[in-house]
Parts: structure tokens; C-alpha cells; sequence
């Protein structure tokens, strides 16, 4: 049995006691503030929602806790997101004392962030106020007006204000922001900044906002620390942003202005390469945070970018790469993950995938969700938490995929008798042979079918492999059940091809994922959806002259918004020949005859054709159970074929109320 805390003799420096500003910290864990949930009003207020959401980021068992970035001017110029919390006027101030209070009840430091957006704020204005008039390379994003010196200086008193309030209601200190772009970021970047008074040109003056934002805050809040976001990179060079170098010249301006710690963050909205998803290996960035531990030896260094794992970071802090682990997303996937580690129970962590659901939300101004945590941003509905079930129940789950498995796992801690019937030698259904394909990081999709392997023995879910699940063996075994669940996902429909000439050559993309059909080095994939894309460039990347063909007008239509750009960078770096609203009519040993939408026919080489699309829910079990059993459920692509955010969030919640 694991003993208590004995994870901390494995992580000493990450659960030893830290220094910032004057303050003595539990350990070093920061809590990164996460950008916005959009769970609030739209005039800024903070929701029951909100607060439900906050303590249990307090109970974390971080040292610091950062509450969300609150924009602070009246006029909304610097307000990112439609629920976007306010700390303008006094009248904001109840709830934050709430939130202050309970990260204090928990043993924590209480930072308050100011977030004003700068370039990508004025969401309900129509515009957005920038250093100078740099034209959007985004579309969503506002067309910018150039601030005057009068609406800089506006902006300093604005910030020093909602320091002075977030104080009072008994923060410990305040953050102030230039990750992805936000204002702040477009002073000190030569892209956005193209000024030519005292506030743009030299780095010397394209700093000089920044440092008046920091002495302005420290002389209304003195004995109050102070954080400062920047970046390590901006990813902008393309753009004409700001080198490496100059960006840790920032660094130094804001040391010698008396900030108390430096985040170092990475990238813009804007910037044309990846900064924190999937397809970024953990500890890529690291060395940001060295160089400026290396650089500001005596200034307290907070750094989490793309560095999910308590070791890597315990390691980075014994190395003295950094003073602090600023965790974000991992405690969004994972609430107990600090506590996980304590206890050295590592192996029980739901690991961020770097699926950026999150951010997918954000960009469609949707509250944030998370698909490792179905229970993200429903803390304050009771019919989400996990309790005891009043009546012990016998639960027959079919099928072992993310859905299936989350809803067996989710009944078993509820106190039910759960097994689980697979037809394959394996858990985690269709996400093991599409994780194998990944071009990001196929260990971390893999990580939640390891995540469950270890679940199902913890809380003792029996699971039958090799176990066809027809309904003469239904017939057999039904007796031993109250509750059936149906969660046998989705397969591609190969019956979409029967007008195909040649359709018999057509193979299922889902059996060569999984290992089961060969393919050859010259292939079409038909679908250009996320199974598709993940499918062509895999067999890309190991050589194979690969063709998509979409039948709409583009492709990615079923990926995750934060994804799509990447899965078309990577069509056209890798040269994939992609032809949309085009459709296969022909196939033969050598190849592959398409029509696109006028009528022009296409012959294309090929030894192998792969449908990736259309995929059909499994659900003749349904209609075969429905007099079998006294309770029939089903969830995840059984009922309809989605990603894996969905799959888990619909197995929880059937989970949390059988």
C-alpha cells in the first residue's frame, strides 16, 4: 500500500518550500492562470460556476495559485473573450474575495492575473487597440486603432487600479500578461510595434511600457509581489517578431524594473508554428527557462511550457533550470495530479494529450472543457460528481474503448460490480491503432489506454478479452446483469462503396490501423477527416506516395479547431496530393479512377486504396438487447461517430448516473 507524501523523497525540490517577493511558498508548484474559462457573465461578473471551478483549483496542493486574467478597463479594449471576468470597478470585488480566500483556506499564495489583450481584445467593441496600426493576420481578430500617449497612459492607471482592488480583497500579488500576444507582447514586439516616439524603435523603448506597467502596480501594491509573463520566443520571426535575444533582453528590462518573477512563456495566437500541443515533445522548451535562470540568477524563474510531467520538472529544479513548475493544463486534465505525486501514485495520473480541446472552445468562444476531465466546468452541478450509487448494481459494459472503459471506471468507484466484454486482445477499441499512426506524439493518445489499464485494476473492473458478445452468448450470460452497456463504437462504412467499380479492392482504414491489411507505396485515402489525415501522413512518413480524396470542399472537417492548421501544414510540407469534392468512381490493380465536382475524371496511380470515411455507429446490438435486459444504455460512437473528447465525456457521465 503507498504511504502517504512518499512521493516527495522521489521529487525533494519540487515539494520543497520556495521564496518569492518576500513570501515563503509550500513547495514549488505554480499554478498557471490558464488563460479564460468563459464560465462567467458577460458583463465580467464571476459565476457560481466560476467559483465551484476555483476551489477545486484550490485544493490542487499547488504553493502558488494564479486566478484567471480579469481585464481592467471599463471600456472592454482589453477584454479577449465574451465571459471574460472584469476588475475594473469595485463592484467586481465580492467574488474575488471568495476565490482569494479559499486558495488561502488551502495553504496557498493567492496571484491575481490582469489580462488586457491589446491586439486580440474588443471582442463586444467591433475593434482593438494596439501600440500601432498592424493589420490582423487572423480574420476573427478586430481591426486595430493605434493608442495615443494619453490612452498609454490611461492603460498604466487602469493596471495599478485593478492591482490595488485585487490587494484589497486580499490577494497576495498580481500577474501581469504578454502571453500569446496580449498587449503587453505588443509593445515589446517589433512586429506590433512599429512606433517612432518614446514608446517604439529601440528595445529600450518598446520596453518602456512594460516597465512603467511594473513600477506603476509596485507603488500602489509595495510589499505585494509582482509576476510578469513574457516570452521566451515569440515563433513570429516570419512576421518580423522579436529574436530570442531580444526577447530575453525584455527579461532583463523587467529584472531591473523590480518584478518579483518571471514566467517565461512561448508564442503567439498568430505565430505559424506550434508552442504547447500534441505535436511539441515535453521538455522542448526547457531551455528558455535555463537561459533565464542562467541570466536572472536572482530573479525567481516560473516555467510549465509543454512540461506535463512532475519528474522532468522536479528534474529542471534540481538542475537549477527553474525555481518553478507553472502547471496549467496537466491540472486541468488531472485535479489530483499534484497530490498523485505526493503519494507516489504517478501511474494513476490522466496525462494532458495535448489535444488543446481547451483552446479549440476558447477560439469559438465557448467555455473550456477538457477531454481527459469530463467533469471540467460542471464542479457546480451535483449530477456530475461522483457518488456512492444507491443501489448496487451488476453492470455488463460491451465494448473497451474510451467510452466504454471511462463509463466501466466511473460505475466501479460509484460502488457498482462491473465487467467489461471486448471482442479484441486489447482495451482502448479504434484510439490504439489511430494513436500508433499519430504524427504528433503517439505516446501521449497511448497514455490514456495505459491510464485505464491501470484503473480497471485499482477499482477492480473485470475485463474479458477475446469475447464476442452475439446474441447467443448475450443469451447466455444476460441472467448475471442489471445494467447493459452498449459502447461498441463506430467502424467505416465500406457499404458507401458499393457503386464503386472494383469496390471489393477498397480497404477498411480503421483494420489498417489496427495492423490487420497491408497497404502498399502507392495510396489512396479516401476521407480527408482526422482518421484520413492521420492515416496519409503516417504512410507518408514512411514513404509512400499518398493521394486524399475529400469529398467536401475541404478537408478537416471533423478536427478539433486548435488542430487544423497543423494537419494542413503537415499536408503541405509532406507534399500530400490532396483533390477535394472529388469522389472515387473506379478501382483496379493499378489504379484509381476520381471525378471532382465538374465533371473532370482523374486517373491516379495506385496499389492500394484505403476508405477512411464514412464511418457508422455500431448499433444492431441495440435492437437485438432491447427485451434482454431491465436497463440498456448505450455511449460514446455506438450512438454517433466522434472524437475522443466525446467518447469520454459520454462514458462519465452514463458512469455517474447508472
Amino acid at each position: 500500500m503507498t504511504t502517504l507524501g512518499s512521493g516527495e523523497a522521489k521529487l525533494k525540490y519540487l515539494f520543497q518550500p520556495g521564496r518569492f517577493g518576500g513570501l515563503t511558498t509550500s513547495n514549488r508548484i505554480k499554478y498557471g492562470a490558464c488563460c479564460v474559462s468563459n464560465y462567467n457573465t458577460r458583463d465580467g461578473f464571476i459565476t457560481a460556476r466560476e467559483i465551484a471551478r476555483t476551489k477545486v483549483i484550490a485544493r490542487t496542493g499547488c504553493g502558488i495559485i494564479t486566478n484567471q486574467g480579469a481585464y481592467p478597463d471599463p471600456l472592454g479594449e482589453g477584454k479577449a473573450y465574451f465571459r471574460q471576468i472584469a476588475i475594473y470597478d469595485d463592484k467586481f470585488l465580492p467574488q474575488f474575495e471568495e476565490i482569494a480566500r479559499d486558495i488561502h483556506d488551502a495553504g496557498a499564495i493567492a496571484i491575481q492575473q490582469i489580462l488586457h489583450a491589446g491586439r486580440y481584445g474588443g471582442i463586444d467593441l467591433g475593434y482593438c487597440v494596439q501600440p500601432s496600426v498592424v493589420p490582423q493576420t487572423l480574420p476573427h481578430f478586430r481591426p486595430p486603432r493605434e493608442m495615443s500617449k494619453d490612452d498609454i497612459r490611461r492603460c498604466v492607471r487602469e493596471h495599478a487600479d485593478a492591482a490595488r482592488r485585487a490587494i484589497r480583497v486580499g490577494f497576495d500579488g498580481t500577474e501581469v500578461t504578454s502571453f500569446m500576444g496580449y498587449l503587453l507582447a505588443s509593445f515589446n514586439s517589433k512586429f506590433t510595434n512599429r512606433r517612432t516616439d518614446e514608446y517604439g524603435g529601440s528595445i529600450q523603448n518598446r520596453g518602456r511600457f512594460m516597465c512603467e506597467l511594473i513600477e506603476a502596480v509596485k507603488q500602489v501594491a509595495p510589499d505585494h509581489p509582482m509576476v510578469v509573463r513574457l516570452n521566451g520566443t515569440e515563433l513570429m520571426d516570419q512576421r518580423g517578431g522579436n529574436s530570442e535575444d531580444e526577447c530575453f533582453e525584455l527579461m532583463q528590462q523587467a529584472a531591473d524594473a523590480g518584478v518579483d518573477m518571471i514566467s517565461v512563456t512561448v508564442g503567439w495566437q498568430e505565430a505559424p508554428e506550434s508552442s504547447i500541443g500534441r505535436d511539441i515533445a515535453p521538455g522542448h522548451w526547457n531551455y528558455l527557462a535555463a537561459r533565464a535562470k542562467e541570466m536572472l540568477p536572482g530573479v525567481p524563474i516560473a516555467f510549465g511550457v509543454r512540461l506535463p510531467d512532475p519528474r522532468m520538472a522536479n528534474q529542471c529544479i534540481a538542475s537549477s533550470e527553474m525555481d518553478f513548475w507553472e502547471v496549467c493544463r496537466p491540472l486541468l486534465a488531472d485535479p489530483e495530479l499534484v497530490h498523485k505525486a505526493r503519494e507516489d501514485r504517478l501511474d494513476e495520473v490522466r496525462r494532458c494529450i495535448g489535444q488543446l480541446t481547451c483552446l479549440s472552445r476558447l477560439f469559438r468562444d465557448l467555455p473550456y472543457v477538457c477531454t481527459m476531465n469530463p467533469a471540467l466546468g460542471h464542479e457546480v452541478e451535483p449530477e456530475y460528481a461522483l457518488k456512492p450509487a444507491a443501489v448496487k448494481k451488476r453492470v455488463m459494459v460491451i465494448g473497451a474503448g474510451p467510452a466504454g472503459m471511462e463509463c466501466a471506471i466511473t460505475a466501479a468507484k460509484r460502488g457498482h460490480e462491473v465487467t467489461v466484454y471486448e471482442k479484441s486482445g486489447h482495451i482502448g477499441g479504434n484510439l490504439v491503432g489511430f494513436g500508433n499512426h499519430d504524427l504528433a506524439r503517439p505516446d501521449d493518445l497511448l497514455s490514456v489506454v495505459r491510464h485505464y489499464e491501470v484503473m480497471t485494476r485499482k477499482h477492480r473492473v473485470e475485463v474479458k478479452l477475446n469475447a464476442v458478445a452475439d446474441v447467443k452468448f448475450m443469451r447466455s450470460v444476460l441472467h448475471q446483469y442489471d445494467v447493459v452497456v452498449v459502447a461498441v463504437g463506430a467502424g467505416i462504412d465500406l457499404g458507401a462503396y458499393r457503386e464503386v467499380a472494383g469496390h471489393e479492392r477498397i480497404v477498411d482504414g480503421l483494420a489498417f490501423a489496427r495492423g490487420e491489411v497491408p497497404a502498399g507505396n502507392r495510396v489512396v485515402v479516401i476521407g480527408g477527416g482526422m482518421v484520413g489525415l492521420t492515416l496519409a501522413e503516417s504512410l507518408k512518413k514512411r514513404g509512400a506516395e499518398v493521394t486524399i480524396v475529400e469529398a467536401d470542399k475541404r478537408i478537416a472537417g471533423d478536427v478539433l479547431p486548435a488542430y487544423k492548421w497543423r494537419h494542413t501544414s503537415w499536408i503541405e510540407e509532406m507534399e500530400i496530393r490532396t483533390l477535394t469534392q472529388t469522389r472515387v468512381t473506379r478501382v483496379d490493380a493499378a489504379n484509381v479512377t476520381v471525378v471532382n465536382a465538374k465533371g473532370t475524371e482523374t486517373v491516379i496511380s495506385a496499389d492500394s486504396v484505403i476508405a477512411a470515411a464514412p464511418r457508422r455507429s455500431s448499433q444492431e446490438l441495440f435492437a437485438e438487447l432491447e427485451w434482454m435486459v431491465d436497463e440498456l444504455h448505450g455511449c460514446g460512437d455506438a450512438l454517433i461517430p466522434r472524437g475522443l473528447d466525446a467518447a469520454i465525456r459520454e462514458g462519465y457521465r452514463l458512469g455517474v448516473r447508472i
